[in-house]
């Protein structure tokens, strides 16, 4: 049996992994700022489910949360770091409260659940951390760039936790979702700047203007990326980046082929900046 610690189990992916989980016989700690979201929305499993309370931005919660965990099922073999805070608008138009708000749950919350499970893991030289980053973790875009920098921190940080707890028998695996059909999109998860400046009308505005259009039209399926996420969890050998959805795939292919062709095309340049006496040993 496998006793998973998820936040932002109250809704979208963190509540179907949970539930996905649950429904194989694992024990999950399901961790929501509203724990009663979790009961009520996963009734009948008993004891194999603690829906907790917990705001990630709060280190010491964290360390609560994990104690209640610990002292209920006796370990943590799997953490999920799922919750999320979405910002949308240009660069410019993101006022510095919305823009930290941003970073410290998707950012320093997941470090915050970080440090508080990894001695756990690493008193039984096992577990496994899932990452939830996103296609936006790898190729930002207009509108977007806020939400995807926080994303490109959380890749960052995940590749050095890979190099840094294989050797301790911990996997971590980044999981990048592209456009699925959760409620990530309604308001209560993406918030929209207030402040509109013109002349990104037609960059971030448009993208403003065409995201109404795009919630709960997404390709993704949630319970079938839930269910990949049990399959990275459960791998002998986990990657250290997974992507879900063809849409993710899609764009995947379009960054490295981008990068290939302007990574040629300024080579000489790149080549050029080299000691003299560096080349020759070469």
């Amino acid at each position: 049996m496998t006793t998973w610690f998820i936040t932002g189990a109250s809704r979208g992916f963190g509540l179907e992994i949970a539930r996905q989980a649950l429904d194989r016989g694992d024990d999950v700690v399901a961790t929501a700022r509203n724990p009663e979201a979790v009961a009520s929305a996963l009734p009948g499993y008993g004891g194999r489910l603690l829906p907790l309370a917990l705001d990630v931005t709060d280190e010491a919660g964290a360390r609560t949360a994990v104690s209640v965990a610990v002292e209920t099922y006796g370990t943590i073999d799997v953490l999920v770091n799922n919750a999320g805070r979405g910002l949308l608008g240009a660069v410019e138009e993101a006022s510095d409260t919305a823009v930290r708000a941003v970073y410290d749950t998707n950012v320093f919350g997941m470090l915050n659940v970080s440090r508080a499970v990894l001695p756990v893991m690493r008193r039984r030289r096992s577990g496994r951390v899932l990452n939830l980053s996103s296609l936006g973790g790898f190729s930002s875009s207009a509108g977007f760039g806020i939400y995807c920098s926080t994303k490109f921190a959380v890749e960052g940080i995940s590749e050095a936790m890979h190099a840094e707890l294989a050797p301790l028998g911990i996997g971590v695996t980044l999981v990048e979702p592209g456009y699925f059909r959760t409620d990530f999109l309604d308001g209560g998860s993406l918030h929209t700047e207030g402040t509109v400046i013109d002349d990104y009308a037609a960059t971030s505005g448009a993208v403003r203007d065409m995201v109404p259009g795009l919630n709960h039209t997404q390709p993704g399926d949630p319970v079938k990326g839930a269910a990949a996420v049990l399959v990275l969890a459960d791998a002998d050998v986990p990657p250290l980046r997974a992507q879900l959805g063809s849409d993710c795939v899609a764009e995947l292919d379009r960054k490295i082929a981008g990068l290939r062709a302007e990574s040629a095309a300024w080579r000489h340049l790149a080549l050029s900046t080299d000691r003299d006496d560096a080349r020759a040993l070469a």
